[in-house]
């Protein structure tokens, strides 16, 4: 129990920090949330939990945020501003991840606090891993992009930006679980084994993004100065 009220607690502080990086410093804290949270989610990911009797890993609240910070960028600025926030995540992930990589390889100091370890089991990716989800973030994110454009064009007012957040995000996030978990499972586990991971990490996913329906409102109706 204790992990299902953290975890709500974990979702909403989320979300707070996410309209304060808006509220504060507008597009521009937008780009910056999303190359924190590519950075962010992945160092969650390799702790685990349990919740609902079944174990999960962290790093699905962050990850989810991402296709909010899109979503929101395409409805305020436009597709092409939306685009740009996608290729600007995916630089800081592949930055980040052959940053940490060569981090990695340097030998330890004898007499230093002995960090290798510790670093290996945040960042030592294996590259099967690297490639799943580098490959799931970028095929998914364009996807939510294109998704949200389309549904903006079929479903246009202010009260309907729920049909558009959930809708886009909903459908993009299941490519984005089956194919991380294709390049990253697939072989490794049995095929039930594998379907429980998709499936439970999708449901986790879905949840937050109908959670996040207030907050995209919300941030919404922020006035700054790009969107006066």
């Amino acid at each position: 129990m204790f992990n299902l009220g953290w975890g709500a607690i974990f979702v909403l502080v989320n979300f707070a920090l996410f309209l304060i990086c808006y509220r504060l410093f507008g597009k521009q804290g937008l780009y910056a949330w999303i190359a924190a949270s590519v950075i962010l989610a992945n160092i969650q990911v390799v702790k685990t939990i349990e919740m609902f009797g079944f174990v999960m890993t962290l790093g699905n609240t962050m990850y989810g945020t991402i296709y909010l910070t899109t979503d929101l960028l395409n409805e305020k600025y436009g597709e092409k501003e939306a685009k740009k926030a996608v290729w600007f995540g995916f630089f800081f992930l592949l930055m980040s991840t052959i940053i940490m990589q060569m981090v990695l390889v340097f030998q330890d100091f004898d007499g230093g606090i002995p960090a290798q370890a510790s670093l290996e089991t945040i960042f030592g990716l294996a590259p099967r891993i690297a490639a799943a989800s580098l490959s799931a973030y970028l095929v998914s994110q364009f996807l939510d992009v294109k998704l949200f454009s389309r549904l903006k064009v079929k479903f246009p007012t202010r009260s309907q930006l729920w049909i558009r957040n959930n809708g886009s995000t909903g459908v993009s996030q299941m490519v984005d679980t089956l194919i991380f978990c294709t390049i990253a499972f697939a072989g490794v586990y049995p095929w039930d084994v594998w379907w429980e991971i998709a499936i439970t990490t999708y449901v986790l996913k879905f949840i937050i993004s109908v959670a996040s329906t207030p907050v995209i409102y919300i941030a919404r109706s922020f006035k700054t100065k790009e969107s006066i």
